[in-house]
């Protein structure tokens, strides 16, 4: 296409975002039409894809990181064919795969969800990570970001990153429109504001009038050319370019124009251009899956140890036996044990350092590429990624997240380092895996079974030793439990998991000294619960106790109430979690101040079999 035609192209997506947000009655046409110039030169000129095999693994990767505009996205599409118009004027309606927010389970050429502000670039990190280090091939990874997003900080932990891993085949383009959902943003079209920002995190930048087709080009191809960096296109663009009554004012944001008809026609009207994007290049397939039979580590029953310790070798094990498997840490590899794979597989190993936010978002490109990542960290700091997993959800794109260094039980570090929310918080999360294995041969096993399951998988692991009490040999299915003492005389069940199992196991011998038989139920599969043999307990016993290294709220004993929500009568239920703020103290003393050690269980225990012979 020669500058005529980029612009006809431009104005044609213009036209066209206004219509769909007519249509729709609602969406983000002033944000489409800044960027609408800055699309159709990417489309016409630079941009390699083939959109008839969005899988194709030549293919360059593009993220809407300013996810609101998707007017602009769906009008591109139909300018490539890969829409009709038809389907355009559904956007935003019941049933339509044209949503308000792209995400990658109704659209196959969109690669992850966004629309929550700050997350495209960091995922594009992701994306490009795997295309520089792992694929080694030419693709290019393609985000376009909002100027508003750049006061998110997982942005500039992003630029960092990229910088210092010299993603030269990652370029943002910044839509700096100027003004943001209530009014102007903080740079407003200051450009060399973010220039400078950029620079100093070691990125390549282009300052660029976005609504001159050549220049755009131009910036395009200084992006393509530059090596041992990052580039960042800083385009000055109007917000709703184009229509004089909208042009550069504030107050419609999120707002179909007020007189679409006459913007359309001011715009030129409607067009039915078609542009044929460049193909990629003809490459092999990216990487292969399995690559030999997997060994896990085997400890025998007795043996004292961490399950941190066994995730660890767990997973070098794993990635010894699966070349997709690739793992990422937060600067805490000594501590969650991931230094384990480092060792063992270097070139699949992500130091993401103190970045949570990008340690998750990198896991989620890398995903999107095919590989099956698991990124760990202390499960209290995965509180600061929680957006990132939230909407990996979104996405339906699976990763596996661990956990380390859960619940009081870790000790003198205090409640900073404590993870007391995370059972809560996963659990939340639409479609999730919440595992929390007891032992390391559980642990182990778990790791693997976490490779194939879909959404977001979480394992919770501890920082202590603990006793193996299963045999290497133990099958844990997802969703199951273990029955680790059972008779026809239990008056109580005990439902434990991680390392209260174990407290659980000393108080039931020091009931059963006392004339008093309970049942232990290892609920190691925290979502999906195991609700047959929760019920069952307590049809047999009548009572049940749940004890948790977790704060009260969300956490196992809710896991437990959800197998008495289908109308069956909910039994006679005691929950021991931590409810004060821990201090500073021994693992033991822990336990015991937060009343979930043995001892607390058997008074506890103890209490609930008397008050109900009472009755």
């Amino acid at each position: 296409m020669n500058t005529a035609e980029l612009t006809e192209l431009a104005q044609q997506l213009r036209v066209d975002s206004v219509r769909a947000s007519a249509a729709a009655g609602s969406g983000h046409p002033t944000s489409s039409m800044s960027a609408a110039d800055l699309m159709a030169v990417l489309l016409a000129r630079h941009l390699r894809y083939d959109f008839e095999r969005p899988a194709h693994p030549g293919n360059d990767r593009f993220v809407l990181s300013k996810g609101h505009a998707t007017p602009l996205l769906y009008s591109a599409y139909k300018a490539v064919g890969a829409i009709e118009d038809g389907e355009l004027l559904t956007f935003r309606r019941i049933g339509s795969r044209l949503e308000g927010h792209p995400t990658p389970r109704r659209v196959p050429w969109v690669e992850t969800a966004t629309g929550s502000l700050g997350q495209g670039l960091p995922i594009g990190v992701g994306i490009a990570l795997a295309g520089k280090r792992l694929d080694r091939a030419g693709y290019r990874v393609w985000v376009l970001c909002g100027d508003s997003e750049l006061a998110e900080g997982s942005v500039w932990e992003a630029a960092e990153h990229a910088a210092y891993e010299h993603l030269d085949n990652l370029t943002a383009i910044v839509d700096v429109n100027r003004l943001g959902q209530r009014g102007p943003t903080r740079h407003g079209h200051h450009l060399d504001a973010y220039a400078r920002r950029f620079q100093a995190f070691g990125w390549h930048t282009v300052e660029v009038d976005g609504h001159d087709v050549d220049a755009v080009d131009r910036a395009y191809g200084e992006a393509r050319s530059t090596t041992g960096q990052p580039t960042v296109i800083l385009a000055r663009t109007l917000k709703g370019k184009g229509v004089h009554d909208v042009q550069d004012r504030e107050g419609l944001h999120g707002k179909p124009l007020p007189d679409a008809d006459a913007a359309i026609a001011e715009l030129g009207g409607p067009r039915d251009l078609r542009v044929r994007v460049h193909e990629p290049p003809a490459t092999r397939a990216l990487h292969s899956v399995p690559t030999k039979n997997l060994e896990l580590p085997r400890w025998e029953r007795g043996e004292k140890v961490a399950t941190r310790d066994a995730y660890g070798q767990a997973l070098a094990a794993l990635g010894t036996a699966r070349s997709d498997v690739v793992a990422l840490d937060g600067e805490v590899s000594d501590s969650t044990r991931a230094e384990f794979f480092a060792k063992e597989h270097p070139d699949r190993f992500f130091e993401c350092y103190i970045a949570e936010q990008q340690m998750v978002a990198a896991a989620v490109g890398l995903a999107t590429r095919g590989r099956v990542p698991y990124a760990s960290t202390f499960a209290a700091f995965l509180t600061r990624a929680y957006d990132f997993v939230r909407m990996a959800s979104v996405s339906g794109i699976g990763v596996n997240l661990v956990g380390s260094h859960a619940g009081v039980a870790i000790g003198q570090d205090g409640p900073s380092q404590m993870g007391l929310e995370d059972l809560a918080m996963m659990r939340a999360v639409h479609g999730s895996t919440v595992l929390y294995p007891c032992d390391a041969n559980q642990t182990a096993r778990l790791v693997t079974a976490m490779a194939g399951l879909e959404g977001v998988r979480y394992l919770r692991t501890s920082r202590g030793p603990g006793p193996v009490i299963y045999g290497p040999d133990e099958e844990f299915p997802v969703g199951g439990s273990k029955v680790l003492r059972a008779g026809d005389r239990d008056r109580l069940t005990v439902v434990a998991a991680g390392v209260t199992v174990h407290e659980a196991l000393v108080a039931a011998d020091v009931l059963e000294r006392e004339g008093i038989r309970i049942r232990v139920v290892d609920l190691y599969s925290v979502k999906p619960v195991d609700h047959f043999t929760l019920r069952q307990a307590a049809e047999e016993t009548g009572l049940l106790l749940t004890v948790e290294d977790h704060h009260e709220e969300g956490g196992l004993g809710d896991a437990v109430l959800e197998a008495f929500l289908d109308g069956r009568p909910v039994p006679r239920l005691v929950r021991l979690a931590v409810r004060r703020m821990p201090g500073s103290a021994s693992p033991d003393e822990q336990l015991h101040a937060a009343g979930i050690d043995a001892a607390s269980i058997a008074a506890a225990g103890k209490l609930l079999v008397e008050e109900a012979v009472v009755r």
